[in-house]
């Protein structure tokens, strides 16, 4: 595999890795994504929810976490209180719902700086893959393994993956915010 198509790999991971937190992060709809960091103590470990349960929406400012066991039902819901997200499960004993409310100004502020830090650990994560394989590049010139044309060349096509894939994040960006920002 070239420098570039490893470069290429390691910027699609880093923007697929910013799409996934994003999804996390609520806009005031029912998505079950929001759901995918919690982890429930089931069966002497900690397991993502959606491993223990199915998650739906039956209406858009709802969810429904129906756990394949109902004996860790509690469990269940203790993990979506302790994840911090701002929801309160109520439990019937076969089904938890989990009404979604609407984010207030400051809430839909707040998720917007976080929405900009994920961003940015996303742009550092493409830089440093960029560093990574400009490196590699200059160490195949220094080698002899490219000429000095060769490696200028590959350099700048590793500059232009690099300036495509900031662009897609902060498009993605912008599109997030402007999903959260929606009253």
């Amino acid at each position: 595999m070239s420098t570039i198509e490893s470069a290429k790999n390691r910027m699609d991971e880093a923007f697929e890795a910013v799409r996934r937190e994003f999804g996390t992060v609520r806009t005031g709809k029912a998505t079950p994504a929001i759901l995918d960091t919690v982890r429930v103590e089931a069966y002497g470990s900690k397991v993502p929810l959606n491993q223990v349960a199915t998650i739906s929406t039956p209406e858009p400012s709802l969810l429904m976490v129906q756990p394949f066991d109902r004996s860790i039902i509690a469990d269940i819901e203790r993990a979506i209180m302790q994840a911090d997200l701002g929801l309160n499960p109520a439990n019937d004993g076969s089904v938890i719902r989990i009404p979604v409310p609407a984010l207030n100004e400051e809430r839909r502020k707040e998720y917007v700086r976080l929405l900009s830090k994920m961003a940015e650990d996303g742009r550092v994560s493409i830089r440093h893959a960029r560093r990574d394989a400009n490196d590699e590049i200059k160490a195949q010139t220094r080698d002899g393994d490219l000429s000095d044309d060769e490696g200028r060349r590959a350099m700048e096509e590793v500059q232009k993956l690099t300036d495509q894939y900031i662009t897609r994040i902060d498009e993605a960006l912008e599109a997030k915010e402007k999903e959260v920002m929606t009253v």
